[in-house]
């Protein structure tokens, strides 16, 4: 069974060298990684916090009971810090530092899929490089009996690595900023839901009302 996928390994080594290797192993490694980072977002919920938005604005309107049952029924990787802030911590700093936590979880395998998208096109011009130079040696070597077809097919021979290197680094850099995007967007929704806890309106509205009320009196 590991014969043909040998043989197949061979011919890419003879065709675009080892440098087409070494970007075909990224890639494989670059696939599972993002398709871990896809597994995990499902798993901790990114993107769907519905209960628990729906806990802050029960929370934000006063009702502290409602509050605190749909926060409950919530499985988004966000409700314990909203938990904590719910149960009378204050703490601005613990607070985010809870959450920058969870999302530095999430963001594990960001900074390598940032280096594949750098690094690939790289790696493809530096084997179009060496390729070239093999065709020029080559070229050099038929001497006076130079033959146009091998510099020709040394040519699309060497460009075929930075195909490669760019066919891993565009949509790696796709996928990357999709995945970058999602986290702003989570923590906005974070902080926003943090200082709607810490600070709602119903509450401002209690502690503003009898102050008008006595000015009046």
């Amino acid at each position: 069974m590991m014969e043909p996928v040998l043989e197949t390994l061979r011919r890419i080594a003879d065709l675009g060298g080892p440098v087409v290797l070494l970007l075909i192993a990224i890639s494989v490694v670059t696939l599972a990684v993002v398709l871990y980072k896809f597994w995990q977002f499902a798993v901790a919920g990114v993107g769907r916090h519905r209960a628990l938005s729906q806990a802050v604005a029960a929370w934000d309107a006063g009702d502290r009971a409602a509050a605190r049952a749909t926060l409950d029924s919530s499985r988004s990787y966000l409700r314990p810090v909203i938990d904590l802030a719910m149960s009378g911590h204050r703490d601005d700093a613990r607070l985010a530092a809870e959450a920058e936590t969870r999302f530095a979880k999430l963001e594990r395998g960001f900074r390598f899929l940032d280096s594949v998208a750098q690094v690939s096109p790289l790696l493809g011009l530096f084997g179009t490089v060496l390729g070239m130079i093999s065709a020029f040696q080559a070229l050099q070597a038929a001497g006076a009996q130079v033959d146009p077809s091998i510099l020709a097919g040394g040519i699309w021979v060497a460009l075929l690595t930075t195909a490669v290197g760019l066919a891993v680094a565009m949509p790696t850099a796709l996928i990357l900023s999709w995945f970058e995007g999602r986290m702003e967007a989570e923590r906005v929704l974070a902080e926003k839901a943090l200082r709607t806890v810490l600070a709602p309106t119903r509450r401002e509205a209690d502690q503003v009302a009898p102050a008008g009320a006595n000015a009046h009196a």
